[in-house]
């Protein structure tokens, strides 16, 4: 049981008997009045978002979430196949509104981490910040600037992006995937 003033920032609570992750949360006190935890809450399985407020009286369970390693293989058609990351010949879809648009990022043999609510699939965690190589850079003008120092560039899995005009085709650069921005290059910037 979580009390009111730890249902924080990416815990996983059961609420009106269905799973939520905790997106925003914000323990406050209104002049004189007992404390209260303000929070947004997104439920798992349907993706909606709710407004809660929790008083200090009130407590709720832990949703048990289980973390399994899968590996992506391709997407074809909105499809997007995943397999057992110890065992590739159990191969199965995950639909697009579990995965969203964090499949962007990904390249084949992949390793994410699927959510998992007893036997029902949840959706896909992907690390924050992945590699991918630099297939198509426009040459940098000197002096084009007026367009905020930045280019489009696209890469290796066909992902369209911005990023600095110095970037060229052929160097591995880090994502932000929660963002989907452009971070730095990779630790020695050119692909081996």
């Amino acid at each position: 049981m979580l009390e009111y003033n730890e249902i924080t920032v990416r815990k996983f609570i059961i609420y009106e008997n269905d799973p939520y992750e905790v997106i925003d949360s914000h323990v406050f006190r209104k002049q004189q009045r007992k404390p209260v935890n303000a929070t947004k809450l997104r439920n798992l399985i349907t993706g909606n978002i709710k407004e809660i407020s929790f008083h200090q009286s009130e407590k709720v369970d832990e949703a048990e979430i289980e973390k399994k390693e899968i590996k992506y293989l391709y997407s074809h058609r909105g499809e997007h196949w995943f397999c057992d990351a110890k065992d590739p010949s159990k191969r199965f879809p995950i639909a697009e509104a579990l995965v969203g648009n964090k499949v962007r990022f990904l390249k084949p043999n992949t390793l994410v981490t699927a959510l998992m609510f007893g036997e029902k699939m949840l959706g896909v965690e992907i690390p924050i910040k992945v590699e991918l190589k630099v297939v198509e850079a426009p040459p940098a003008v000197k002096g084009d600037t007026a367009k905020g120092g930045s280019k489009q560039i696209k890469l290796e899995n066909g992902t369209v992006l911005n990023a600095p005009l110095f970037i060229e085709a052929g160097e591995v650069i880090r994502i932000n995937t929660e963002t989907g921005e452009y971070v730095e290059r990779a630790a020695n910037g050119k692909a081996f």
